[in-house]
């Protein structure tokens, strides 16, 4: 049994995809409990519950005294004010999220979907390289216009990608947090939680929607402005996988969005305008 992605062209095949022609869908009761229990647990487990705590923190911040754009969020923050200790905590997070990709992996494994069948393979690398770089392209720059305006409008606050101590392994950890970062949510939000979604029988539509919706709710500690931002790539993201069934460009495309952001801010900031 193969998974092969949705095959009708044209804009309607983008807006509304066909669910794939293999029977996926599980039609009995009993594993279908199972199949929603276990997302249930993977993501309170995992990005569900950083859905939770980041709203938390965006209402603590919209109670406090000093207005949202006079607050700072940093994304890679200091641990301890030891520096081999702070890098421990650094590599100990990095493999807390290298794990919640491992774990959703395994679970698909588990249930009988080949990684390739998600699309995490070297079947195409030249071509999944170029992807990576045009869906990065595509949703980092309208992203940094939508991080702006909401800085303007007041409803983002200061967001500093890196505060880290400019120590010899900052730039080392920052790549190895994007990369951990970029492989925990493109695996667990689109291979996982869609394969799961589809053997449900959900629709292509509501699986994205609701992928999505979670993936804007854990970066709500970034403000109203990155809420929307990562639904819209959520969207995207998980219209590009239930198209082609190619996860490797995801994963890419976030890394060198997360790089460029935690890097570049890292080795720019006292230069940059904002």
């Amino acid at each position: 049994m193969t998974t092969a992605p949705a095959t009708s062209g044209g804009l309607r095949g983008w807006l509304n995809p066909a669910a794939p022609a293999d029977p996926v869908v599980v039609t009995d009761r009993r594993e279908r409990r199972l199949i929603g229990l276990e997302i249930a647990v993977v993501l309170t487990v995992t990005l569900g519950l950083s859905g939770l705590r980041s709203a938390l923190s965006l209402l603590e911040a919209l109670l406090a005294p000093a207005p949202l754009t006079d607050q700072q969020v940093a994304l890679n923050a200091p641990a301890s004010t030891d520096t081999w200790i702070d890098l421990a905590f650094q590599l100990v997070r990095a493999l807390q999220l290298a794990g919640w990709g491992a774990l959703a992996a395994y679970l698909l494994l588990r249930a009988g979907f080949a990684l390739r069948r998600v699309g995490l393979d070297g079947r195409r690398p030249g071509r999944d390289t170029l992807h990576s770089f045009g869906l990065a392209a595509l949703i980092g720059i309208p992203g940094l216009g939508l991080y702006l305006l909401g800085r303007v409008a007041g409803i983002t606050p200061d967001v500093a990608p890196s505060t880290l101590t400019d120590d010899w392994w900052r730039i080392p950890v920052l790549i190895l947090s994007a990369a951990a970062n970029s492989w925990a949510e493109e695996v667990v939000m689109i291979g996982y939680l869609l394969t799961r979604f589809r053997q449900l029988g959900w629709s292509e539509n509501r699986s994205a929607l609701v992928a999505a919706v979670v993936r804007g709710c854990y970066h709500l500690y970034q403000g109203v402005g990155a809420f929307v931002g990562n639904v819209v790539m959520g969207l995207v993201f998980a219209r590009y996988w239930q198209r082609t069934n190619r996860l490797w460009p995801l994963v890419g495309a976030h890394l060198v969005i997360d790089i460029v952001a935690f890097v570049g801010y890292a080795l720019l900031v006292d230069v940059l305008p904002f």
